[in-house]
């Protein structure tokens, strides 16, 4: 049998990060006066610990295979950008902005490709996963291009989508991250399948 730590871990990070964010854009759509280099400090070490998540999500090999079936990619780049973010003074909010737009249109766009795998295995809220990610898209793109010109108005718009991305990664890991205690590994042994069958 497999061990299911892996994947509680992750399950886990996965939800108090989501939430982390959540409450994190929710401060920063508050308090949008706070220092850029505060914030690109938090926003780097967020997208850091999201992505060594989304690492150890993508390793767990959980039962549906779904929220973290693009994570080893992903949680590479997303650790990259928070390296990126934190390391580079220069032009902070240019460097906020497309690093967390790549990130939200990166994973809006992988969402939407895992809710039209979660409706195929018969998950009833897939619409869910796919308005989230849609809107996430959206915010990412928007982020990339920067079409907000005030930096008050741009650090809300960023917390607004801190926010979004939060839900989104809640939605998706409740709904498709299901833990068997007792889940057999992938590839059965001969002999091991052949014992317990005597």
């Amino acid at each position: 049998m497999r061990s299911v730590v892996p994947m509680r871990v992750a399950k886990l990070g996965y939800i108090a990060l989501s939430s982390l964010m959540c409450v994190f854009g929710l401060t920063i759509m508050i308090w949008p006066d706070i220092s850029l280099k505060v914030f690109a400090l938090c926003a780097g070490i967020t997208l850091i610990a999201f992505g060594v998540i989304k690492v150890v999500g993508y390793l767990s090999r959980d039962l549906y295979r779904l929220a973290f079936q693009y994570d080893l990619a992903f949680g590479v780049l997303s650790i990259a950008l928070g390296l990126l973010v934190m390391l580079r003074p220069g032009n902070v909010i240019d460097t906020i902005c497309i690093a967390v737009g790549l990130t939200f249109l990166m994973d809006g766009l992988l969402k939407i490709q895992i809710s039209i795998d979660a409706r195929a295995f018969g998950i009833r809220q897939w619409w869910l996963i796919l308005l989230v990610a849609l809107l996430a898209v959206v915010i990412g793109v928007l982020l990339v291009f920067r079409t907000a010109q005030s930096a008050r108005l741009l650090m809300v718009f960023l917390g607004l989508s801190l926010l979004a991305d939060g839900i989104m990664n809640l939605i998706t890991v409740l709904l498709t991250v299901k833990i068997i205690r007792h889940q057999y590994p992938d590839v059965i042994d001969a002999e091991f399948w052949d014992e317990q069958s005597l």
